[in-house]
């Protein structure tokens, strides 16, 4: 018989207890593990989470300040600045709920599948701009909606309040408001302050909940004050607007200063564009082309030239000059007149616009002392404005000038100036020889200037200057401003298109007024005028009449001829 293995004897109860012995060293173990990895959070690695944690609502946000405002002379608003609402969001956040991409596209006006894709590519982002400027209801409406991941920033937008009257001297700047053109860009740092800076909590929608800390105070932006007159740039912007239209030509400029200490009263350009509507390119209508583009003055240089004659001592304003036959061979170039005006004195080679009576006393005078002369009205270089892209125009300073290019010099070819550069020589005209540096910003310290004419050349100048306006005849009849005595010059010039000169042209007109006190400096060019009619006394002329007669009396300066004032208003139609 087999014997059979034996029968464990122990009681169940045991069995059990050791399953459970089993079982709570493995709860016991379990718990220690927890304990550690507790302790090992909380202790070794608290730093860490604690960062963790800050990233995902403790932000240092900047706080924006507002740009100095700029103001013309008698504190009326150029540029402004306004507190707006500026949308960006959390793409994960707002791809989290089904339908808020739609409903985003529907207040933002925009496609929904293009919002969609754009979140998508861009969902690992914290932070992503979706619309900077809100209008007002557009901005309540997105705070209204309810929508998750949306972050709202203050920030502030520039407004123009004259527009495009004055866009090419205050500039524009861009959605960062940082100054891209003009003054804005010249005094960038003056008017955009310093922005702060600050710690702050945010909830889960990315709201402020708390302000933890200031990290850096906001100093706002400055105030700057122009020497614009706002008044009498609406009037020169209305009129050059005019002329333009009226005359088929492609641009007008002008400047307006003050010939008693050199200030811009008005620096206008037509066309223009309006710095209030984003997007605009870059291009001619931002270019304040009387300071930035230079030109072939033509005639409207030859009161610089006479100076230079008369302080030579080879003329007076009564020296007799040959015109005849109405040209004067030099080389194999001639220099014509449009007519055969015979015999003139200085003062008529003026008022005639005589070429050729200008060229024949050009090659009589060592051109070292021309150049000299027209250097020291400050022609060849800048006028210390500061305005961005001012130009020094062209001025040849070679040692010696051959015949011919002090021919063409004296009626205007052979150089090229800015309009600021001719209405600052003709204010040192005005000024009694004393030339002002023109200013754009207003100061109260006394203008800088200098000497560079005899003031009794000056006044032989003035006079004959103001023959050409008043002379029957003379080439500035057009130019005359009732109960006012005049002083000015025309000038037409062909322009230059790689080399060769166009039948196209540049009309302009030159000079100040009251003589008896010069108050006013007014240049007018208007840029290839179409049709039979592109003079400067013909076109340019009553431009300087209309800007000039309007800005006498809006600053109520005195007349000085009621006489000839009220029977030039009595011979009106």
């Amino acid at each position: 018989m087999n014997a059979k293995a034996p029968v464990s004897t122990a009681p169940p109860a045991a069995a059990a207890a050791g399953r459970l012995g089993v079982l709570l060293t493995c709860f016991a173990l379990a718990a220690l593990a927890l304990v550690a990895r507790a302790v090992n959070l909380q202790i070794m690695e608290a730093d860490a989470w604690q960062d963790e944690g800050a990233a995902q609502y403790l932000r240092t946000v900047e706080l924006p300040v507002v740009r100095g405002q700029i103001n013309d002379r008698n504190g009326e608003p150029l540029a402004v600045s306004t507190p707006v609402t500026s949308l960006a969001a959390k793409p994960a956040k707002l791809l989290d709920a089904p339908g808020q991409t739609a409903e985003l596209a529907g207040l933002l006006k925009v496609d929904a599948d293009d919002l969609e894709r754009t979140l998508a590519s861009r969902q690992m982002r914290d932070f992503l701009w979706l619309r900077r400027h809100l209008t007002p209801e557009t901005a309540t409406a997105l705070r209204d909606s309810g929508l998750e991941g949306l972050i709202f920033r203050r920030e502030y937008k520039r407004f123009y309040p004259a527009g495009e009257v004055i866009a090419q001297v205050t500039g524009l700047t861009n959605i960062d408001d940082i100054g891209q053109e003009g003054v804005e860009l010249m005094f960038n740092d003056w008017l955009r302050g310093t922005p702060g800076s600050q710690r702050v909590i945010r909830d889960a929608r990315g709201r402020v909940i708390r302000h933890v800390e200031r990290l850096r105070d906001a100093a706002p932006g400055r105030d700057l004050t122009l020497t614009i007159d706002l008044r009498l740039q609406y009037l020169a912007y209305r009129e050059l607007q005019s002329a333009v239209l009226q005359h088929g030509a492609e641009a007008a400029s002008l400047v307006l200063l003050d010939a008693r200490n050199g200030d811009i009263l008005a620096l206008a350009n037509y066309p223009s564009y309006n710095p209030n509507q984003r997007g605009v390119k870059p291009g001619d209508p931002m270019r304040n082309r009387a300071l930035t583009d230079p030109f072939e003055p033509g005639s409207v240089i030859k009161p610089f030239i006479a100076a230079a004659y008369l302080e030579a001592g080879i003329a007076t304003p009564v020296t007799p000059v040959d015109t005849s036959p109405g040209r004067l061979p030099v080389g194999e170039f001639t220099v014509r007149d449009i007519r055969d005006y015979g015999r003139l004195d200085l003062t008529g080679v003026l008022v005639k616009s005589s070429n050729v009576g200008m060229a024949k006393l050009a090659l009589t005078v060592p051109g070292e002392h021309l150049r000299n002369v027209l250097e020291r009205f400050g022609f060849g270089a800048i006028s210390g404005t500061g305005f961005p892209g001012e130009s020094p125009g062209v001025l040849r300073r070679r040692p010696r000038w051959t015949p011919l290019e002090q021919a063409t010099l004296s009626y205007g070819y052979g150089l090229s100036v800015t309009l600021l550069q001719l209405a600052q020589a003709y204010g040192a005209i005005a000024g009694g020889g004393r030339l002002y540096e023109p200013r754009l910003l207003h100061r109260e310290t006394p203008p800088a200037t200098r000497s560079v004419l005899d003031p009794a050349l000056a006044r032989q100048l003035t006079a004959m200057l103001e023959a050409v306006v008043n002379t029957p005849g003379g080439t500035g009849r057009a130019a005359r401003v009732p109960l006012y005595r005049v002083a000015g010059k025309t000038g037409t010039s062909r322009k230059n298109s790689e080399g060769v000169y166009q039948s196209r042209y540049f009309a302009s007109f030159s000079g100040f007024a009251p003589v008896s006190r010069p108050a006013l400096v007014l240049v007018v060019q208007l840029d290839d005028p179409a049709g039979d009619d592109y003079y400067g006394g013909e076109i340019a002329a009553p431009v300087f009449a209309r800007v000039m007669a309007g800005a006498l009396r809006i600053l109520d300066i005195p007349p000085d001829d009621y006489d000839q004032g009220y029977a030039a208003v009595e011979a009106q139609p």
